[in-house]
């Protein structure tokens, strides 16, 4: 299953324990996303300026990417308190009114996977967010009526996988909209030396390096594969420095190849190849013949093979690339689409 894979960009248990530790408390200290660091600045030097709360922030981009991270840096440039939730968490109104009630003046409620909240849910959010009054329906028929609760002045941080399964109502309440993109090479290579020096693993920068590359360009799968590398170097090595050949030793025990590949992702590349002469196939095809579920494929598998232009889609289907038949070691046939299609 995708949540038992090491380069896995969900969140696991572990991935709790790792983010404690090694979650950047301020922007100066979080790493990439340049952008988005300097727009949130010049956000919160005005909300600071003028003793406000800042806008409502919605975050989005694939899993792994820091968003959870940034909420937690938000708060702490602020000086603010943090209350944290998920959409599936939060069941009913009175869920929702009772964490609403539960925060300060300028405190901040960051739920996450916000696509998973129920529309119910979404309603009630709407006067919160707008005008910072809380609606709720006491009793029932007849008797029932409406009393209208003042709320803190709050500010929502949503995070989210799926940016178009969040309603337009709900997304035009956002002041700010943030998509967060994969990490350049040199950030995930920052972010494994800082992420070692917390940890006590010494690495030589070529060991860094080498783990930055298989990373999928995803700091969450980075520390993961941080830990595995101190793991292996720890019972071969004897906790000594982790030197670049250490370093791709670990990474290769776990089939993770030079670009961050796993057995999986080979699979399914392989499987297209051998089986449907690299496509074009359908999605439900692939699925059966690799056994794992069509909406697994598409969400977790699927977007980095995109990524780098090992696969295609097409209206026929999806089809393999001439760079992933070089990449596997395979000669791509004359029909084999070039990369970019």
């Amino acid at each position: 299953m995708a949540d038992e894979r090491v380069i896995a960009e969900e969140a696991g248990s572990e991935d709790q324990t790792i983010d404690l530790t090694l979650r950047p408390r301020r922007l100066s200290e979080y790493v990439g996303q340049e952008a988005i660091k300097q727009n949130l600045k010049i956000a919160l030097a005005a909300a600071k300026q003028r003793r406000e709360s800042i806008e409502h922030i919605l975050l989005h981009g694939n899993p792994g990417l820091g968003k959870t991270t940034l909420a937690y840096v938000i708060a702490h440039e602020l000086g603010a308190g943090i209350r944290v939730t998920s959409g599936p968490a939060i069941e009913r109104a009175g869920d929702l009114a009772a964490i609403l009630t539960s925060l300060a003046d300028g405190d901040i409620l960051f739920i996450d996977e916000m696509h998973r909240l129920n529309r119910t849910i979404e309603e009630v959010l709407y006067p919160a967010m707008e005008d910072f009054k809380l609606d709720l329906v006491v009793g029932k028929g007849p008797g029932a009526r409406t009393i209208r609760l003042d709320l803190p002045k709050f500010t929502l941080i949503g995070a989210t996988t799926r940016m178009s399964a969040l309603s337009s109502p709900l997304r035009d309440r956002f002041g700010l909209t943030f998509r967060l993109d994969y990490y350049r090479p040199e950030d995930v290579e920052q972010i494994v030396k800082r992420s070692g020096s917390i940890l006590g693993v010494a690495l030589a920068p070529e060991a860094a390096a080498e783990i930055a590359r298989r990373s999928r360009r995803t700091p969450r799968v980075a520390n993961r594969l941080l830990k595995r590398v101190r793991d292996y170097v720890a019972v071969k090595a004897g906790n000594g420095p982790v030197s670049p050949a250490l370093a791709a030793k670990a990474l290769e025990a776990l089939a993770i190849d030079t670009l961050g590949l796993d057995e999986i992702d080979r699979r399914i590349l392989e499987t297209i190849i051998d089986k449907f002469g690299g496509g074009p196939v359908g999605l439900g095809t692939i699925a059966a013949a690799v056994a794992e579920e069509t909406e697994t494929l598409e969400e977790v598998y699927e977007p980095f093979l995109l990524q780098l232009g090992f696969l295609g889609r097409t209206p026929r289907g999806r089809v393999v690339t001439a760079e992933a038949y070089k990449h596997l070691g395979r000669r791509p046939p004359a029909t084999a689409q070039p990369i970019g299609i």
